[in-house]
């Protein structure tokens, strides 16, 4: 491949060694270092003139810092005469701040957004979007990937009889008839109840048959994984015969994994577009790479060809 270059901010190597050996291409030779007065400084060690850089950026926490070095090495490449800057984003910084739900609060998804354009990228790659209209806060390029073959296909090779696609409330009914629908099994849903003025919603039921059936919860992410286990019991209170659940983003913040450990979901399949940290590595977590996915729509973006043939392969 000529003319093109792929970089890792300072937690996405493993992921861009990845899309880079699916690719068979060297990495990018990037320095990053921090000075004593907290500042962060970024030096790309190769030249860039008139390439296709991608340069890729994880969440790790703190998040924050993720975003400085991310608009660095932006600028860092603009400066550097790179001919083309695209943003790989495994996993949207701030995607769940998508809306003005409340008086007096920010929709920081749309200001990252102005922020990378700012910055001097030219085109932004991402995946399974909390909101599929965040694509609609950039006025350049944002192509959004899905993880939702490679999720299907995994579970397809389980071989699992008796199935049911179950949705954790009627927001997510819509991504679990799409998953039903390639299974072709049925779906259930789980009927959520305010009590009084509590902010909270309660799982009071199931509607659908679950009984001695093996269920399936779908999601884009598990954050501290409440609602999801708060599902996980309800199926069990309707005697589902195995529980299991699937995600793209693995978030797992605070109390998520000992909720996992302590729950009745026998599994749990993640990708790696957040990095699963070692102390987060349990049993019940299975982790899928989607840097193989990546790599071939960079290819494709790269040799300006379509990506939806891609999506449908995956």
């Amino acid at each position: 491949m000529e003319n093109i270059k792929i970089f890792a901010c300072p937690t996405a190597g493993s992921f861009t060694q990845e899309i880079c050996d699916n690719l068979k291409i060297e990495m990018g030779k990037i320095k990053y270092q921090k000075f004593s007065n907290d500042n962060s400084f970024v030096q790309i060690l190769e030249t860039v003139r008139g390439q296709d850089i991608y340069v890729v950026q994880t969440t790790q926490p703190p998040v924050n810092e993720r975003v400085m070095e991310l608009l660095i090495t932006i600028d860092a490449l603009k400066r550097a005469s790179a001919e083309k800057i695209n943003v790989v984003l495994p996993y949207y910084i701030y995607s769940r701040s998508d809306k003005k739900d409340q008086p007096r609060v920010p929709v920081t998804a749309k200001l990252m957004a102005q922020l990378i354009e700012a910055a001097g990228a030219d085109r932004v790659i991402t995946c399974d979007l909390h909101n599929p209209a965040i694509q609609a806060y950039f006025t350049i390029d944002c192509d959004r990937l899905s993880a939702q073959n490679l999720l299907q296909s995994y579970f397809k090779e389980k071989q699992l009889e008796d199935m049911v696609i179950v949705a954790t409330d009627a927001g997510s009914s819509k991504k679990a008839y799409k998953y039903s629908e390639y299974f072709g099994c049925p779906i259930a849903l789980i009927d959520k109840r305010r009590e009084a003025n509590n902010d909270k919603a309660i799982a009071t039921t199931v509607i659908g048959e679950v009984k001695g059936k093996n269920a399936i919860i779908f999601d884009d992410e598990v954050d501290t994984a409440g609602s999801m286990i708060e599902t996980a019991r309800i199926l069990e209170k309707f005697h589902t015969k195995n529980i299991y659940a699937g995600c793209t983003h693995g978030i797992l913040s605070g109390p998520a994994i000992e909720r996992l450990n302590n729950s009745p979901i026998k599994e749990l399949v993640i990708t790696n577009t957040v990095p699963l940290i070692e102390e987060k590595q349990i049993d019940k977590i299975k982790v899928l790479s989607i840097a193989p996915l990546f790599a071939q729509a960079i290819l494709r973006i790269h040799q300006n060809k379509p990506l939806g043939e891609l999506l449908k392969i995956y």
